[in-house]
């Protein structure tokens, strides 16, 4: 397979096609079937830890592989990392940038100082677990020294060509990459602690459990909603940007990433050569000024929904459709869709079909119980009669009785596409060749002189060492050497395009044209197998860049406390909490917050018996996620005048840079590097920790920085996912997004009740974006005194649905905590028992073998 792209400087830019590869088959695969770059993870620090992955050992032989080839490869460092990880960590990169890796995905705050400080020229990608999501985003990665920023895949067509304007005004420039096509989250990545909640396994330490893919039953009010046989309410469709490709590339984003990095080689494969074909004729017709309206063939739709499919579906590049993104009737592969049975007759099973099926598929038969075993094998004889076709089976490989008249039916393999596939990248001999442009010089009596370029920058110059003479007869024409030198079978390369320089009639023997062509052949792949020198400083460590000490003020405990309500923050005021936290749905109720705040403060003085007390403060939550456009929602909640503002994202700490600010648990602050960059940088009063942290990886974030930096949030409902998906519009109203839903979440109290029976809350923001709250509060009670000994003295807790009976006896609970006149197993066990709120002790306590 040949590449059909040109060389020329003058065309659209081209964007990267990046593939995903978890072995070395996979990375075999993307090669052979035309990808740019692939990225992969070792055995410590990706997101995908469950994938075969490659070792450190194999980056040599690997990255030669890659570059001889012309495909670049980037490694995934995408979790967060520990305080006590950092050496470990600090190593593993020193052997990433040694073996010429092209660059690094990088989720960590920390990890991206610690790259820039170990090299000063080693390129680093944002990940898309930083949530970057607008130009203040991509600025944020900028100043701390990342090359390229993967947006998250929320971001739409529109809000992409947002992006990159702004960024571009504010001289910010940075490329954008974005998921083209493969598996969705729900949630946005590095803001999905659901994992972790319910079995203490972070996304965000690459051990994601997938529980968007499980069935739920939607209660509203009290009552199961019936969705007939719509249960998996999370599980989002695949994303296939092929159709708006020519859109993609006109936005100008730089790299296009395939998700998939447990997938099989054929999946791989597949992929990788679809998005390749039709970019290539995306290109074409770019570059020729004209775009089809025919992006895609049906052969390529058939093969992507054969690779892997939960359905097809352009994700949110083409905005919110709330209708279309969760169909909800499955959460796991299906494949192609064949049709209905309608009648099942002597041993065989009639279907109308819709795509074509042949004896050696593989077929399932999908009664609506997706969670329950399925009938299904491999089709034996097929017969068409009329408008309908008979399926036939293996004796005793299907049992006809637990299919039904109406069965929906998918093929779910097919062998003959999958040999296809294998046969794309066996044997070693190269099957996807990159173009070089060839110029040839020489006169008579003088040797020919040919220059050679790859694409990747790499350039030759093979001189002949016999000299042109004059030609009687066939001279040494375009179409000659053309043909000489383009004989390149067997090799990385073919040949694009070829300027002849000759001016008169001469000759050369055509043995020496196949030296020559030969000689260009070896010295392009000895200059593409060196590996990239990329500077690396010996004598530097992350300990430079560790905070330093302070000496600690003895000061008394502090609890905190974050309402979800106004009557929950009288509760709070009339226990005489000092520090309250407001996170409200709608921005617009934080004004007479404030002014509640405000009106006890003046009670409070005009009492002398609380004369000496404090003042409480308040400081107000915006939303967890800012997009282009909505600065509108920043100044919705600026505009109540708070004490201070509990900033969530890279939008908020730009918007309220002057003003007061904590940094809250979605900054995922994990290591003492992370802490310190935004102590310094933006000057926030305190830092959240982590919910990623077990107690023992808390103590050691506390010691290696002054604790008076942080606060822990000792008791809440862990907010699992928090995702674009509106559950309320998609499930409780026929509308789209916001603009016709009619706006069921101010109407309805909603949860979602899970396979062992626990109901989890859900809430909407001002943004129309969905929180999923454990439906279990969980305490870190019992480890609050060990904090404190290492000198922690801000300890959050949080109310969701509370009533102000349940916020009061909870507060004083943890009051008792803190001045240490109840133990916190004495906490636990109160709260379990006499209030019902079904405390658990959470992933604080979780074992310290988890790593």
């Amino acid at each position: 397979m040949k590449s059909d792209r040109s060389l020329s400087p003058l065309s659209l830019q081209r964007s990267e096609l990046l593939a995903p590869a978890g072995n070395w088959e996979c990375a075999k695969a993307a090669v052979e079937n035309g990808a740019d770059a692939i990225y992969f993870g070792l055995d410590r620090f990706n997101a995908r830890m469950r994938a075969q992955n490659f070792t450190e050992a194999d980056l040599p032989s690997l990255m030669k592989f890659l570059h001889c080839r012309g495909v670049k490869g980037y490694v995934t460092v995408n979790t967060l990392i520990f305080p006590k990880e950092l050496a470990e960590a600090q190593q593993y990169l020193r052997t990433i940038i040694a073996a010429g890796v092209d660059a690094v995905i990088v989720q960590d705050i920390g990890i991206c100082r610690l790259i820039r400080h170990l090299s000063p020229d080693f390129p680093i990608h944002a990940s898309t677990q930083m949530t970057i999501t607008s130009a203040a985003g991509v600025e944020f990665a900028k100043s701390l020294g990342c090359q390229l920023v993967v947006l998250a895949r929320e971001c739409s067509l529109k809000e992409i060509n947002k992006i990159q304007q702004q960024i571009v005004q504010q001289q910010t420039s940075l490329p954008l990459e974005v998921f083209v096509h493969g598996a969705l989250c729900v949630a946005y990545s590095g803001q999905c602690l659901t994992s972790e909640a319910l079995g203490g396994r972070s996304a965000n330490r690459g051990e994601c459990a997938q529980a968007c893919r499980m069935p739920y039953d939607l209660i509203a009010d009290g009552k199961v909603v019936d969705l007939e046989n719509r249960k998996y309410l999370l599980s989002p469709q695949d994303l296939a940007g092929l159709d708006v490709l020519p859109d993609l590339v006109k936005s100008g984003v730089t790299s296009l990433k395939i998700e998939g990095r447990l997938k099989a080689p054929e999946y791989v494969a597949n992929v990788t050569r679809v998005y390749r074909q039709a970019l290539d004729r995306v290109m074409e017709e770019l570059d020729a000024g004209k775009v089809s309206q025919q992006i895609s063939s049906s052969q390529e739709h058939y093969n992507l929904e054969m690779a892997f499919s939960r359905g097809l579906y352009t994700g949110w590049f083409s905005g919110i459709n709330n209708q279309e993104l969760v169909h909800a009737r499955f959460g796991k592969k299906r494949g192609v869709y064949l049709g209905e049975v309608t009648r099942i007759h002597n041993e065989q099973i009639a279907i109308k079909l819709e795509a074509p099926v042949k004896p050696g598929d593989g077929i399932v038969f999908d009664c609506g119980h997706p969670e329950a075993k399925e009938e299904g094998g491999r089709v034996y004889g097929v017969v068409s009669k009329g408008k309908e076709t008979m399926l036939t089976f293996g004796r005793s490989d299907v049992n006809l009785r637990r299919v039904h008249v109406g069965d929906r039916v998918w093929k779910t393999s097919d062998p003959e596409l999958d040999k296809q596939l294998r046969q794309s990248f066996a044997g070693d001999n190269p099957q996807f060749q990159r173009p070089i442009e060839l110029e040839v010089y020489g006169e008579i009596g003088q040797p020919l002189i040919a220059i050679a370029r790859d694409r990747v920058g790499n350039i030759v110059q093979v001189e002949s060492a016999i000299s042109l003479v004059e030609a009687h007869t066939k001279p040494l024409d375009t179409t000659r050497l053309q043909e000489q030198f383009g004989r390149l079978g067997n090799t990385p390369f073919c040949l694009g395009t070829l300027t002849n320089h000759l001016s008169n009639a001469i000759m050369l023997p055509v043995s020496e044209l196949n030296r020559m062509r030969r000689e260009i052949v070896t010295q392009l792949e000895e200059l593409r197998s060196q590996p990239k020198r990329w500077e690396l400083r010996s004598h530097v460590s992350f300990q430079d860049l560790l905070p330093s000490s302070s000496p600690l003020s003895p000061s008394s405990p502090s609890l905190i406390v974050l309402v979800r309500n106004l009557k929950q923050l009288q509760a709070a005021l009339q226990a005489g909490v000092e520090t309250l936290y407001c996170e409200f749905e709608d921005p617009r109720a934080y004004r007479e917050a404030v002014q509640l705040v405000r009106q006890q403060a003046q009670t409070d003085n005009g009492n002398k018996e609380k004369l000496l007390s404090h003042v409480p403060n308040i400081w107000v939550a915006p939303p967890r996620i800012t997009k282009p456009g909505e600065n509108w929602i920043l100044q919705q909640v600026r505009a109540c005048e708070a004490d201070g503002y509990l900033v969530r994202n890279y939008d908020q700490l730009q918007f309220f840079a002057q003003d007061r600010c904590i940094g809250d648990f979605s900054l995922n602050v994990a290591n003492p590097l992370t802490a310190d960059y935004f102590r310094q940088h933006f000057g926030l009063e305190r830092l959240t920790a982590s919910y990623d942290l077990n107690i023992t990886q808390l103590e050691d974030l506390v010691t290696s920085c002054p604790p008076q930096w942080f606060e822990v949030t000792i008791h809440q409902y862990m907010p699992m996912f928090h995702m674009e998906h509106c559950i309320f519009c998609a499930f409780l109203s026929q509308g789209t997004d916001y603009t016709n839903c009619g706006r069921p979440c101010e109407k309805h109290e909603v949860k979602l009740k899970d396979r062992v029976g626990s109901e989890h809350v859900l809430k909407a923001d001002i943004g129309c974006r969905n929180t999923v709250f454990n439906g279990t509060a969980q305490t870190g009670a019992e480890y609050v005194h060990r904090l404190m000994e290492l000198g922690l003295r801000h300890f959050r807790i949080e109310f969701l649905n509370e009533t102000s009976e349940q916020v009061s006896k909870t507060i004083h609970c943890y009051s008792q905590l803190l001045q240490g006149e109840i133990t916190g197993s004495q906490l636990w066990r109160e709260l379990k028992l006499q209030n019902q709120l079904g405390v658990t002790r959470g992933p604080m306590g979780v074992s310290t073998l988890r790593s």
